[in-house]
């Protein structure tokens, strides 16, 4: 990343924090009924910096009195492994057959219906004022982006979520870490646009 890519980074981590707060995002307005669905995209290069302000951002949020949920997804993968006893067999897999084994493996017990599933129970969007999830780049490619949201949206009712995603998003294509061949459709809100840079002539 350039210096300009960082300074951009900066200042839309410093705009999350009055972002979260906002009438606007806690209480869904102006979305023409669409649901509260957000995604801040960043340069898989920026994952610590974007990691560190997260949690800052939290821990000032928990102090000011908010009801809110951060999740971790790699975490909830290994709690829910964990939970049916798979995670020392996925280790040992993996140990011996390698990335496709495991991959195929683990296709079924991380389907992403039963991930949502594991989710919504976790979170319980009810009594939350919104929810935060970050992790999605050390879960790929068992979880992805789209098919989660895909997954959550019938559930998670008139709560605001926001996904942290190490990519680039269009505004209608998710496209992981920025190297991946692969845009998948998915119809959510900016949580921070990005600059328009001007173009030097």
């Amino acid at each position: 990343m350039n210096k300009a890519q960082i300074s951009e980074l900066q200042d839309r981590l410093e705009a999350i924090e009055p972002k979260l707060q906002s009438e606007g995002f806690l209480n869904n307005k102006g979305l023409g009924n669409e649901i509260g669905f957000y995604i801040f995209d960043y340069s898989p290069k920026a994952e610590v910096l974007v990691n560190e302000q997260l949690d800052m951002i939290c821990q000032r949020l928990e102090k000011r009195g908010r009801k809110f949920i951060h999740l971790n997804l790699f975490d909830v993968l290994l709690e829910m492994l964990e939970s049916r006893k798979l995670l020392e067999k996925a280790f040992q897999l993996h140990k011996v057959k390698g990335d496709e084994a495991l991959l195929k493996a683990l296709k079924g017990p991380l389907d992403q219906k039963r991930i949502a599933e594991f989710l919504i129970k976790k979170i319980e969007p009810n009594s939350q004022d919104f929810v935060l999830l970050s992790g999605l780049g050390s879960c790929w490619p068992l979880l992805r982006g789209h098919s989660l949201l895909n997954a959550l949206h019938a559930d998670m009712g008139d709560t605001p979520l926001v996904l942290f995603y190490p990519g680039s998003y269009t505004g209608l294509e998710l496209h992981p870490f920025g190297i991946i061949d692969s845009a998948n459709y998915y119809r959510a809100f900016e949580l921070v646009p990005h600059k328009k840079l001007s173009i030097q002539k």
